[in-house]
């Protein structure tokens, strides 16, 4: 069992320090993506390990069409001032930006920032968990590329319309209300599709004598046990708002960022088993 890492004396003091922290589907380059609460968020966060698990840049939208406000330059300045002050940085790829994967045996590294197509990270309790985005995982995604695609647009039609309503409903003060998520959870056919890309992570990481996964890609925040195995999803920053971290006594926690820019855990927890 390793012992607790400390903070490190060069770093800013934080009221919200962790031993670790999982955070993916930045989407960068794309409308949806809630860059300046995903900036005020890292702000406010100090750890000793943050995991980027993959969908960080949407190569696939910029390659449509380009779109890089300054709110998006500013997500990538803080995590390089996170990894110049100390922070080990580990850049997990996903599919959405797996043009980048051409240049994993060439430049592993980007300035203090290792990139790599998945890892093991080790609890405090010793437990191993696989770090990976998800997507391979996900059967619509690596065979059915023309289902995917229309997917994908209808997304975004569903992004716009959760936008413009949440537009109005906070001029009449009324919470955030993701609504593509919701609808999303009402279709049965895509409460299956959780449920079947939860349980194959969950097999993979037994065969592979792993104690649990660590992952984001399908944007829905959880923490459960599957068989023995427990499955941790981080969400996004797109529609959740959200982060899995490790806390310095090694429970996780998934947290969310509501407007006001405040951190709340959602649903403690420390044991697999």
């Amino acid at each position: 069992m390793n012992a607790p890492t400390r903070p490190h004396p060069s770093r800013e003091p934080s009221r919200n320090q962790y031993r670790t922290v999982c955070v993916s589907d930045f989407h960068l380059g794309a409308r949806g993506c809630k860059a300046e609460r995903l900036c005020n968020f890292l702000k406010q966060t100090q750890c000793d390990r943050l995991y980027l698990v993959g969908d960080i840049i949407d190569i696939e939208k910029l390659q449509r069409r380009i779109y890089w406000p300054q709110e998006h330059s500013n997500v990538i300045r803080r995590v390089l001032t996170m990894a110049k002050r100390g922070t080990e940085v580990i850049y997990i790829l996903g599919n959405h930006d797996e043009a980048i994967k051409q240049w994993l045996h060439y430049h592993p590294k980007l300035g203090n920032v290792e990139i790599r197509s998945q890892a093991v990270h080790e609890g405090l309790d010793g437990r191993r968990f696989l770090v990976i985005h998800g997507d391979i995982f996900d059967g619509i995604v690596q065979v059915q590329r023309w289902l995917y695609w229309v997917g994908d647009r209808a997304y975004d039609l569903a992004l716009f319309i959760n936008d413009t309503l949440n537009w109005v409903r906070e001029r009449c003060g009324l919470a955030h209300w993701p609504i593509s998520r919701f609808l999303k959870m009402q279709v049965k056919s895509a409460v299956n599709y959780l449920t079947e890309f939860e349980s194959t992570m969950a097999r993979y990481c037994k065969k592979r004598q792993l104690d649990g996964v660590i992952c984001g890609h399908i944007h829905h925040p959880e923490i459960r046990e599957i068989d023995g195995i427990a499955y941790m999803n981080d969400g996004d920053w797109v529609e959740s708002c959200s982060a899995l971290v490790e806390t310095l006594d090694g429970r996780w926690e998934i947290l969310h960022l509501n407007q006001e820019q405040a951190l709340a855990p959602s649903r403690p927890w420390a044991e697999a088993a």
